[in-house]
């Protein structure tokens, strides 16, 4: 559930930014919906890319966290 919110939010940001850039240029918001959706598409993806680095990072960290206390538990039985 939380990869779906995650590229839902990004989604819609990305249709946030795409009716800003309309706003900007006093266009017609409802113009061109391709655009809207090339853009929630692009935003989405990036969203899924954030998602995906985030679950490879908290591996990563857990992996790290688990080789750190191997060695000072080593380090205390060496000591010991």
């Amino acid at each position: 559930m939380a990869l779906l919110g995650t590229i839902a939010g990004f989604s819609l940001f990305g249709l946030a930014a795409r009716f800003g850039q309309l706003a900007i240029k006093k266009r017609n918001l409802m113009e061109n919906l391709g655009g809207h959706a090339l853009s929630m598409g692009v935003f989405g993806y990036a969203g899924y890319w954030a998602y995906q680095w985030d679950e490879r990072a908290a591996v990563m960290l857990a992996q790290k966290r688990a080789e750190i206390t191997e060695r000072r538990e080593r380090k205390l039985v060496q000591a010991a």
